[in-house]
């Protein structure tokens, strides 16, 4: 890996290839990204369909802060496992705290998806 401050000049062809590769990587090997993403890609289809652009926005909001929660959450326990692979209290605690995050921001997600779901089925 090299020093991201000694590269010179911005590559932005590249940095999309490795947001798509982390991505990929996530979604593959990840099952709670997965079926999120399997769970949201339908419905978000369904209300760009119907042409309901706030509710576009709305769920691609809600289901892009819900991935970046899970991303973040993946990365702090891959992490943590890398530092100290051996039981220990504080990375514990490290690793409970990004889980509740990534907790509430699924709460948030499911809600929204749930109210958008029965909104589009009345929209028909």
């Amino acid at each position: 890996m090299t020093n991201k401050f000694r590269t010179s000049g911005y590559h932005p062809v590249q940095k999309l290839k490795i947001i798509l590769s982390g991505l990929h990587v996530a979604v593959v090997t990840d099952f709670s990204v997965a079926y999120k993403v399997i769970l949201s890609v339908p419905i978000l289809g369904g209300a760009f369909f119907l042409r309901q652009w706030v509710d576009v926005s709305l769920i691609l909001l809600t289901m892009g802060l819900m991935l970046i929660s899970e991303l973040f959450n993946s990365a702090i326990e891959v992490l943590c496992d890398f530092v100290e692979p051996r039981q220990n209290d504080r990375i514990r605690i490290t690793k409970d705290i990004a889980a509740a995050a990534a907790g509430l921001s699924i709460l948030v997600w499911a809600a929204i998806l749930i109210v958008e779901s029965i909104r589009l089925v009345q929209l028909r």
